[in-house]
């Protein structure tokens, strides 16, 4: 849930930040592609989460030397929660740049974040059949809880890495749609 807030904390500033004061055309001045500028942010803002999820480590190590810990369900989770992070982080760089306004930005990442979170997930127990089986598929929750039970499925692995791609080629589209409308 930490991660849920500060990752669109993080992100809001990406993109809508330099649109509003026009940093962003000096950065594109450069031999830069728009696709590297949103890869170069997506990599910034996922290095300081993998930073921020090292420091916790200790805390595994720490429980590992009190008792008996299942130590792929633990690396599992580390890794739902590194894939989990990545979506979040293309969801956030996707709402910063369709807007100029950094709270907007926060907003709208963790209503699209919430969608995928929580709201899928409650629709899908409210639905039979069909329905309540795509319903569950788009569930971020029902992918993560998967992985962090130790169990690494290549349909959760493509889950998560098709809306990252997906989310960061939206930005990417975002982006390069400044040389349409000016």
């Amino acid at each position: 849930w930490t991660l849920f807030f500060f990752i669109p904390a993080l992100t809001m500033r990406m993109l809508a930040e330099e649109k509003r004061s026009g940093t962003i055309e000096l950065l594109l001045t450069k031999s830069v592609t728009d696709w590297q500028v949103v890869m170069g942010k997506f990599f910034a803002c996922l290095i300081l989460i993998l930073i921020a999820l090292a420091l916790t480590i200790p805390y595994y190590i720490t429980i590992w030397a009190i008792g008996p810990v299942d130590h792929g369900a633990v690396w599992s989770g580390y890794l739902g929660m590194i894939l989990m992070s990545m979506t979040f982080i293309s969801i956030g760089l996707f709402a910063s740049s369709i807007t100029t306004n950094q709270i907007v930005a926060f907003l709208l990442s963790l209503f699209i974040g919430i969608f995928f979170l929580i709201i899928f997930d409650v629709l899908a127990n409210n639905f039979t059949g069909t329905a309540g089986q795509i319903l569950s598929f788009l569930s971020l929750s029902t992918h993560y809880e998967s992985i962090s039970r130790g169990v690494i499925d290549s349909k959760d692995l493509i889950y998560f890495l098709s809306i990252t791609f997906f989310g960061t080629l939206l930005a990417e589209i975002s982006l390069s749609k400044r040389n349409i409308v000016e």
